[in-house]
Protein backbone atom coordinates (compact mmCIF):
# COMPACT_ATOMS: atom_id res chain seq x y z
CA UNK A 1 0.00 0.00 0.00
CA UNK A 2 2.89 2.52 1.14
CA UNK A 3 4.75 1.82 -2.17
CA UNK A 4 1.50 2.53 -4.41
CA UNK A 5 1.05 5.63 -2.81
CA UNK A 6 4.90 6.65 -3.71
CA UNK A 7 4.53 5.66 -7.30
CA UNK A 8 1.15 8.02 -7.05
CA UNK A 9 3.22 10.90 -5.30
CA UNK A 10 6.22 10.71 -7.56
CA UNK A 11 3.73 10.62 -10.85
CA UNK A 12 1.72 13.87 -9.89
CA UNK A 13 4.48 15.72 -8.09
CA UNK A 14 7.76 15.28 -10.59
CA UNK A 15 10.71 15.94 -9.26
CA UNK A 16 11.93 19.94 -9.73
CA UNK A 17 15.21 19.24 -11.43
CA UNK A 18 13.41 17.74 -14.66
CA UNK A 19 12.47 20.22 -17.00
CA UNK A 20 8.79 19.24 -18.82
CA UNK A 21 9.22 22.39 -21.42
CA UNK A 22 9.47 21.36 -25.21
CA UNK A 23 12.71 22.63 -26.32
CA UNK A 24 12.15 25.36 -28.72
CA UNK A 25 13.84 25.21 -32.23
CA UNK A 26 16.99 27.30 -32.62
CA UNK A 27 16.42 30.09 -35.19
CA UNK A 28 18.29 30.15 -38.33
CA UNK A 29 20.68 33.26 -38.88
CA UNK A 30 19.87 34.47 -42.75
CA UNK A 31 22.95 34.94 -44.26
CA UNK A 32 23.09 36.36 -47.96
CA UNK A 33 26.06 35.50 -50.29
CA UNK A 34 27.85 38.91 -51.51
CA UNK A 35 27.31 40.38 -54.81
CA UNK A 36 30.85 39.92 -57.08
CA UNK A 37 32.65 43.72 -56.65
CA UNK A 38 32.96 45.32 -59.81
CA UNK A 39 36.25 46.20 -60.84
CA UNK A 40 37.18 49.84 -59.93
CA UNK A 41 39.22 50.65 -63.71
CA UNK A 42 41.44 53.12 -61.95
CA UNK A 43 42.54 51.32 -59.13
CA UNK A 44 43.75 48.25 -61.53
CA UNK A 45 45.34 50.82 -63.72
CA UNK A 46 47.56 51.92 -60.45
CA UNK A 47 47.70 48.25 -59.40
CA UNK A 48 48.78 46.89 -62.69
CA UNK A 49 51.05 49.57 -63.04
CA UNK A 50 49.87 50.61 -66.75
CA UNK A 51 50.67 54.17 -66.81
CA UNK A 52 52.70 54.95 -69.93
CA UNK A 53 51.75 51.87 -71.48
CA UNK A 54 48.12 51.14 -71.63
CA UNK A 55 45.96 54.56 -72.29
CA UNK A 56 43.89 54.85 -69.32
CA UNK A 57 40.26 56.40 -70.47
CA UNK A 58 40.67 53.17 -73.42
CA UNK A 59 41.29 50.84 -70.15
CA UNK A 60 38.61 52.50 -67.77
CA UNK A 61 35.74 52.33 -70.67
CA UNK A 62 36.91 48.73 -71.22
CA UNK A 63 36.99 47.56 -67.40
CA UNK A 64 33.36 49.72 -67.37
CA UNK A 65 32.18 47.29 -69.77
CA UNK A 66 33.61 44.34 -67.84
CA UNK A 67 31.74 44.90 -65.18
CA UNK A 68 28.49 44.73 -67.05
CA UNK A 69 28.88 41.70 -69.49
CA UNK A 70 27.09 39.34 -67.35
CA UNK A 71 27.74 36.80 -70.06
CA UNK A 72 31.52 36.15 -69.53
CA UNK A 73 32.57 32.86 -68.13
CA UNK A 74 36.13 33.92 -67.40
CA UNK A 75 38.66 37.00 -65.81
CA UNK A 76 40.03 37.60 -68.71
CA UNK A 77 40.00 41.34 -70.61
CA UNK A 78 41.45 42.29 -73.94
CA UNK A 79 41.74 45.56 -75.23
CA UNK A 80 42.19 46.96 -78.65
CA UNK A 81 43.36 50.42 -78.32
CA UNK A 82 42.92 51.63 -82.55
CA UNK A 83 43.75 55.52 -81.18
CA UNK A 84 47.05 53.97 -81.30
CA UNK A 85 49.54 53.09 -84.47
CA UNK A 86 49.43 49.68 -86.22
CA UNK A 87 52.84 49.98 -85.67
CA UNK A 88 52.66 50.29 -81.99
CA UNK A 89 51.66 47.38 -79.39
CA UNK A 90 48.23 48.08 -79.00
CA UNK A 91 46.69 44.80 -78.70
CA UNK A 92 46.35 44.13 -74.44
CA UNK A 93 45.21 41.06 -72.37
CA UNK A 94 44.64 41.10 -68.84
CA UNK A 95 44.32 38.63 -65.93
CA UNK A 96 41.04 40.83 -63.97
CA UNK A 97 41.26 38.42 -60.38
CA UNK A 98 45.52 38.20 -60.64
CA UNK A 99 45.53 41.98 -61.71
CA UNK A 100 48.14 41.84 -64.24
CA UNK A 101 49.19 42.40 -67.77
CA UNK A 102 49.45 38.90 -69.77
CA UNK A 103 50.24 39.78 -72.93
CA UNK A 104 50.96 43.25 -75.19
CA UNK A 105 51.18 43.06 -78.59
CA UNK A 106 50.83 44.71 -82.28
CA UNK A 107 47.81 43.56 -83.91
CA UNK A 108 45.90 44.54 -87.86
CA UNK A 109 42.68 46.37 -88.71
CA UNK A 110 40.95 46.18 -91.52
CA UNK A 111 42.20 47.38 -95.06
CA UNK A 112 39.29 49.42 -95.56
CA UNK A 113 39.73 51.31 -92.09
CA UNK A 114 42.74 53.21 -92.86
CA UNK A 115 46.67 53.80 -93.08
CA UNK A 116 48.68 53.87 -90.26
CA UNK A 117 45.74 54.36 -87.82
CA UNK A 118 42.50 53.10 -88.01
CA UNK A 119 39.86 56.01 -88.54
CA UNK A 120 36.95 53.88 -90.30
CA UNK A 121 34.58 51.31 -88.89
CA UNK A 122 31.78 49.34 -90.04
CA UNK A 123 29.11 46.18 -89.41
CA UNK A 124 28.44 45.63 -92.83
CA UNK A 125 29.76 42.40 -94.79
CA UNK A 126 32.39 42.71 -97.53
CA UNK A 127 33.32 46.57 -95.87
CA UNK A 128 36.58 44.99 -94.59
CA UNK A 129 36.54 47.12 -92.14
CA UNK A 130 37.08 46.71 -88.40
CA UNK A 131 34.24 46.86 -85.64
CA UNK A 132 33.90 48.58 -82.77
CA UNK A 133 32.72 47.39 -79.24
CA UNK A 134 32.43 44.76 -76.95
CA UNK A 135 32.62 40.79 -78.02
CA UNK A 136 32.87 37.72 -76.00
CA UNK A 137 35.27 35.05 -77.29
CA UNK A 138 34.12 31.27 -78.60
CA UNK A 139 35.92 28.20 -79.64
CA UNK A 140 38.84 27.83 -81.84
CA UNK A 141 39.26 25.99 -85.35
CA UNK A 142 41.86 25.52 -87.87
CA UNK A 143 40.73 27.79 -90.77
CA UNK A 144 42.68 29.32 -93.77
CA UNK A 145 44.71 31.20 -91.67
CA UNK A 146 45.56 28.67 -89.22
CA UNK A 147 44.41 28.57 -85.38
CA UNK A 148 41.66 30.95 -85.27
CA UNK A 149 39.33 32.04 -82.50
CA UNK A 150 35.93 32.60 -83.29
CA UNK A 151 33.96 36.31 -81.78
CA UNK A 152 30.53 37.42 -81.14
CA UNK A 153 29.83 40.75 -81.54
CA UNK A 154 27.37 42.12 -78.16
CA UNK A 155 26.27 45.24 -79.81
CA UNK A 156 23.65 45.61 -82.04
CA UNK A 157 24.18 47.32 -85.55
CA UNK A 158 28.00 48.24 -84.40
CA UNK A 159 29.87 44.54 -84.18
CA UNK A 160 26.57 42.03 -84.36
CA UNK A 161 27.66 40.90 -87.49
CA UNK A 162 30.99 39.79 -86.76
CA UNK A 163 29.84 35.81 -87.30
CA UNK A 164 28.14 36.48 -90.97
CA UNK A 165 31.19 38.64 -91.68
CA UNK A 166 34.01 35.72 -90.42
CA UNK A 167 35.61 38.82 -88.02
CA UNK A 168 38.02 36.12 -85.98
CA UNK A 169 41.08 36.38 -84.11
CA UNK A 170 44.02 34.80 -86.52
CA UNK A 171 48.02 34.79 -87.04
CA UNK A 172 49.00 36.37 -90.03
CA UNK A 173 52.51 37.14 -91.79
CA UNK A 174 51.14 40.42 -92.03
CA UNK A 175 50.91 41.42 -88.61
CA UNK A 176 54.54 40.84 -88.06
CA UNK A 177 56.39 43.75 -86.57
CA UNK A 178 58.81 43.12 -89.52
CA UNK A 179 56.55 44.09 -92.25
CA UNK A 180 56.26 47.72 -91.01
CA UNK A 181 58.79 48.97 -93.80
CA UNK A 182 55.92 50.79 -95.80
CA UNK A 183 55.58 52.74 -92.66
CA UNK A 184 52.23 50.41 -91.28
CA UNK A 185 51.48 46.92 -90.76
CA UNK A 186 50.04 44.75 -93.16
CA UNK A 187 46.17 44.88 -93.04
CA UNK A 188 43.33 42.34 -92.61
CA UNK A 189 39.67 42.15 -94.09
CA UNK A 190 37.97 43.41 -90.98
CA UNK A 191 39.85 40.91 -88.49
CA UNK A 192 42.38 42.12 -85.35
CA UNK A 193 45.04 39.77 -86.80
CA UNK A 194 48.54 38.70 -84.51
CA UNK A 195 51.83 38.17 -85.16
CA UNK A 196 52.13 34.21 -86.32
CA UNK A 197 54.79 33.83 -82.72
CA UNK A 198 51.69 34.85 -80.57
CA UNK A 199 48.60 33.89 -81.91
CA UNK A 200 48.43 30.41 -80.47
CA UNK A 201 49.29 31.15 -76.84
CA UNK A 202 46.92 35.00 -77.28
CA UNK A 203 44.20 32.70 -78.34
CA UNK A 204 44.80 29.86 -75.50
CA UNK A 205 44.36 32.49 -72.71
CA UNK A 206 41.67 34.40 -73.91
CA UNK A 207 39.30 31.80 -75.69
CA UNK A 208 36.14 30.37 -74.21
CA UNK A 209 33.61 32.98 -72.82
CA UNK A 210 36.39 36.44 -71.82
CA UNK A 211 35.37 40.16 -73.03
CA UNK A 212 37.46 41.81 -75.93
CA UNK A 213 36.84 45.04 -76.30
CA UNK A 214 38.15 47.29 -79.63
CA UNK A 215 38.37 51.31 -78.92
CA UNK A 216 38.83 54.11 -80.53
CA UNK A 217 37.27 57.34 -78.98
CA UNK A 218 34.24 57.37 -80.88
CA UNK A 219 31.17 59.79 -80.07
CA UNK A 220 29.33 58.07 -82.02
CA UNK A 221 30.08 54.51 -80.93
CA UNK A 222 29.18 55.81 -77.41
CA UNK A 223 25.84 56.96 -77.68
CA UNK A 224 25.00 54.09 -79.65
CA UNK A 225 26.55 51.45 -76.97
CA UNK A 226 24.12 49.08 -76.21
CA UNK A 227 26.77 47.40 -73.25
CA UNK A 228 27.78 50.92 -71.59
CA UNK A 229 24.82 52.97 -70.10
CA UNK A 230 24.49 56.41 -71.63
CA UNK A 231 25.50 58.35 -68.65
CA UNK A 232 29.00 56.22 -68.61
CA UNK A 233 29.29 57.12 -72.07
CA UNK A 234 29.19 60.13 -71.60
CA UNK A 235 31.65 61.14 -69.16
CA UNK A 236 34.12 58.82 -70.91
CA UNK A 237 34.03 60.65 -73.89
CA UNK A 238 34.11 64.16 -72.14
CA UNK A 239 36.80 62.85 -70.56
CA UNK A 240 38.48 61.53 -73.72
CA UNK A 241 37.83 65.42 -75.54
CA UNK A 242 39.73 67.03 -72.82
CA UNK A 243 42.66 64.74 -73.01
CA UNK A 244 43.27 63.91 -77.03
CA UNK A 245 42.03 64.21 -80.02
CA UNK A 246 38.96 62.66 -81.11
CA UNK A 247 39.18 60.00 -83.99
CA UNK A 248 35.99 60.31 -86.90
CA UNK A 249 34.94 57.18 -87.38
CA UNK A 250 32.05 56.28 -89.05
CA UNK A 251 29.68 52.70 -88.13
Amino acid sequence: MQKAFLLLFLFLFPSSNVSTRTATPEKKVATSVPAPQKMDGEQLFEDMQLGGVVNFLAFRQAVAGYNLIKQKSKSILTLIDFTKPSTEKRLFVFDMEQKKMLYSSVVSHGKNSGENYATSFSNEVGSYKSSLGFYLTGNTYQGRNGYSLLLDGLEKGINDRARERAIVVHGAAYANPSVCKSGRLGRSFGCPALPQALTKPIINTIKGGSVLFIYANNKEYMAKSSILPNQTSQELFTEACESEQTVSVHL
